[in-house]
C-alpha cells in the first residue's frame, strides 16, 4: 500500500464516522414566540388584552383612610363615598378601606360586551373588618344585568362632591337590576330599569312579589351643563318618587347644581317602623314629601378645589357640608370637610335622627386621604 492509497482510505473513514455522529446529533427545538401583554386603548387608559383573547381588562381601585371628628353625620349606605356611621364622640372615628375594581370590554356583533366589579374591604376602629361586593354587572350594548347602583341615583348624579350627606339622603344605592341604557343622539340619553331594591337602616325597600320596582330617566347634556330627570315606582308600597337636576358650567373654574325631589308617602307611614313613620322609603329616604339639594365646585387651580352642598327637606331638616380637596400628586388627594346638621323633628315620638348625634344641631367633619390607582 503506497502513501497515496493510505491517505485516501483515512479520509474516507473520517467522513463515514463524521456522518454517523451527525445522524446521532440532538436537534434543539425553536423557542416558542413570547406572548407579551398588549395595550388596549379602545376603552380608555389602563386596559390591556388578556393573552390569547380579544377581551380587554383593566384593574384598579383605591386605598382610603378616613378620620371623623365631632358629631359625624350619618353616611354609611347613602352614597358611594360613604364610610363612617356617625355618632357623638370624644375621639376620632376612623376607617381604612381597600377597594378593588375590575373592568372588561370586548367588541361583538351585538355591541360592546362589558363587565364591572367592585369589592370593598373596610377596617373601622371599634368594629370588625367587613367585606362587601358592591358592584357585579354584565352589559351587552345597552342592556345591563347584575348588582349595581340604581339609575335613580347614579343616572342623575350625586348631590355634590362632598363626603357626607348628613341628614338629607337622596337615595340608597344597592340593588339587583335589569336596566337598558340608550343614546338618542344630539345630547339626549335615557334609561329604563327593573329593580329588586334593598333593605337599609330599617327602611324596607325589597320587592315583596314578582312585580319589580320600575325606574326611568331622561337626560340632555351640552357644553353648558345638563338637565336630568328620574322617576321611580315602589311596587312594595305602591308609591312614586322623582328627582330633577340642573347642572351649569358657569366658567372653567366654577360649576353649580340644584336638585329637587318629591315623593308620595301615603303607604309609607307605618307607626311600627321608626323610619317609615315619617314616610321614608327606598326611593324617598328623605323626611316629608319634598327635598332640595344645591351647591357647586370652584377649582382654584389644577390641584385645589372647594366643594359646597346645602340641603333641606319637608321635615324641617337642614344640612350644610363644605370641604377643600387638595391633590398633592396625581392619584393622591387629601380632603378636609366640615358638616352641620339641624334635625327638625328631633325628640318627636317615632322619629329617626339621621344626624345620629343625639342633638338638634350637630357639627362635625372628616379628613380623608385617598390614593386612586
Amino acid at each position: 500500500m503506497n502513501i497515496k492509497s493510505l491517505l485516501l482510505g483515512s479520509a474516507a473513514a473520517l467522513i463515514a464516522v463524521s456522518g454517523a455522529r451527525a445522524a446521532d446529533a440532538v436537534t434543539v427545538a425553536e423557542p416558542e414566540p413570547a406572548e407579551y401583554v398588549k395595550i388596549c386603548d379602545v376603552y380608555g387608559a389602563g386596559y390591556f388584552y388578556i393573552p390569547g383573547t380579544e377581551t380587554c381588562l383593566r384593574i384598579g381601585g383605591y386605598i382610603r383612610y378616613d378620620a371623623g371628628f365631632g358629631d359625624v353625620g350619618s353616611m354609611d349606605g347613602r352614597k358611594t363615598t360613604d364610610v363612617l356611621d356617625g355618632d357623638s364622640q370624644n375621639s376620632w372615628k376612623k376607617n381604612a378601606r381597600f377597594a378593588l375594581k375590575t373592568w372588561t370590554g370586548q367588541e361583538t356583533e351585538l355591541g360592546t360586551l362589558k363587565t364591572y366589579t367592585e369589592t370593598r374591604f373596610n377596617f373601622p376602629n371599634g368594629g370588625p373588618t367587613t367585606t362587601s361586593l358592591n358592584f357585579a354587572w354584565i352589559q351587552l350594548g345597552g342592556l345591563r344585568v347584575g348588582k349595581d347602583e340604581t339609575p335613580y341615583d347614579q343616572f342623575i348624579g350625586y348631590a355634590g362632591s362632598v363626603v357626607q350627606d348628613t341628614i338629607i339622603p337622596y337615595g340608597i344605592k344597592d340593588t339587583n337590576v335589569v336596566s337598558y341604557y340608550f343614546d338618542a343622539g344630539s345630547g339626549f340619553s335615557g334609561v329604563v330599569s327593573l329593580e329588586e331594591g334593598a333593605d337599609d337602616k330599617g327602611i324596607h325597600g325589597t320587592i315583596d312579589s314578582y312585580i319589580p320596582h320600575v325606574v326611568g330617566g331622561l337626560k340632555y347634556k351640552g357644553d353648558w351643563g345638563a338637565i336630568t330627570g328620574v322617576v321611580a315606582y315602589d311596587s312594595a308600597y305602591e308609591e312614586v318618587a322623582g328627582k330633577v337636576r340642573l347642572d351649569v358650567n358657569v366658567t372653567k373654574e366654577l360649576s353649580l347644581f340644584i336638585m329637587g325631589g318629591y315623593g308620595t308617602d301615603d303607604n309609607l307611614n307605618d307607626p311600627t317602623n321608626a323610619l317609615n313613620a315619617h314616610g321614608r322609603g327606598f326611593y324617598k329616604p328623605w323626611g316629608g314629601n319634598w327635598a332640595v339639594w344645591g351647591g357647586g365646585t370652584y377649582k382654584f387651580n389644577a390641584k385645589t378645589a372647594f366643594n359646597l352642598q346645602v340641603s333641606a327637606d319637608d321635615a324641617k331638616n337642614v344640612a350644610v357640608a363644605a370641604n377643600v380637596a387638595y391633590t398633592i400628586v396625581p392619584g393622591f388627594t387629601i380632603t378636609t370637610e366640615v358638616d352641620y346638621a339641624h334635625d327638625g323633628k328631633f325628640g318627636e315620638a317615632g322619629d329617626f335622627n339621621f344626624a345620629k348625634a343625639d342633638k338638634k344641631n350637630s357639627v362635625g367633619g372628616i379628613v380623608r386621604f385617598q390614593r386612586n390607582f
